[in-house]
């Protein structure tokens, strides 16, 4: 589809159940990271998103260089340092505020490595959710139950991996190769188990990796099956599908909309309540996400109208 075309009911659809996903997925984390190190909680992920299936995937039809590179960068880069981060202090709801900002990351690497032109609309949309951002990260602390600044240093960074791993969907699809995102998704996961669990047993020692694995329970367990298959292999698998549809600029601001679920769950799970500059700076975010999607789609329209006439 060109990148320039509407979405369809469908896309909206896919969006709307990546979104859901994502919004719980940061409550998830958090439970996981109570009986597992961040490090072992990405190798465990990976591998119930890749093992189990690589008999039956095939290797999708895309130069190795971009599976490996996108396993490395969205694997080892995004979700090491998430799950670092709220090892360190994060809290789950800011953490899916904070994350969204690889939809700025995306929008500023795009235009000159992709040469994707962004319209008025987007970067003022940008600029604003940007601005909320920095009202939420003015608003850390270090005590109990609020966000630390290491916490949001090392998710910020993480949003940067998340939006470089949207790059590398995007330059894979220039090569005018139609791979399956699933078999992607499976086969670039594959490609961080061997790295975590290096990581694990370097950060932890094998003493204390061997006692976690062997002392899991039912709460780690859940936590590892719904990021793995879900968070990874479904929401992933749907998103790269929309990145292969759309331009990178068009997808990855909805994204923005995770923060709604995502505070929901903080404070149903943690009883997390954001201050008055943190509900600010969700606002403004949620304000510049309207400005960019909604005049995109009136200007969409505007087009229409005039081609009919």
């Amino acid at each position: 589809m060109n990148g320039q075309a509407g979405m369809s009911g469908r896309d909206l659809l896919c969006v709307a159940g990546v979104v859901a996903i994502w919004g719980t997925n940061f409550v998830v984390m958090k439970w996981g990271l109570q009986g597992l190190s961040p490090m072992l909680l990405g190798a465990l992920r990976y591998t119930v998103a890749s093992l189990p299936f690589l008999l039956f995937v095939r290797w999708p039809a895309v130069p190795w260089r971009f599976v490996v590179l996108y396993g490395l960068v969205q694997g080892i880069g995004q979700f090491g340092l998430l799950f670092t981060g709220l090892a360190l202090g994060m809290t789950a709801g800011m953490a899916s505020v904070v994350m969204q900002t690889q939809a700025l990351f995306t929008l500023l690497l795009a235009a000159p490595l992709l040469h994707e032109r962004a319209s008025p609309s987007q970067w003022i949309g940008l600029a604003v959710s940007a601005a909320g951002l920095v009202a939420i990260a003015a608003a850390h602390g270090e005590g109990p139950g609020q966000m630390t600044l290491a916490g949001f240093i090392l998710t910020l960074g993480s949003a940067l991996m998340w939006a470089m791993s949207n790059l590398v969907v995007r330059f894979a699809g220039k090569t005018g190769a139609k791979y399956d995102p699933f078999a992607f998704i499976v086969w670039s996961s594959a490609v961080t188990v061997v790295p975590f669990y290096g990581l694990a047993l370097l950060s932890d020692g094998a003493d204390a990796t061997l006692h976690q694995l062997t002392h899991m329970g039912l709460r780690e367990t859940a936590a590892v099956l719904f990021l793995g298959l879900l968070a990874t292999l479904l929401a992933y698998t749907l998103w790269t599908r929309l990145l292969q549809r759309h331009q990178a600029g068009r997808i990855s601001p909805f994204s923005l909309l995770v923060p709604v679920i995502g505070i929901w769950a903080a404070a149903a799970a943690f009883g997390e309540r954001p201050s008055p500059l943190q509900w600010l700076g969700v606002a403004a975010i949620l304000a510049g996400l309207s400005i960019n999607q909604l005049a995109g789609r009136g200007r969409l329209l505007l087009l229409r109208w005039r081609a009919s006439r």
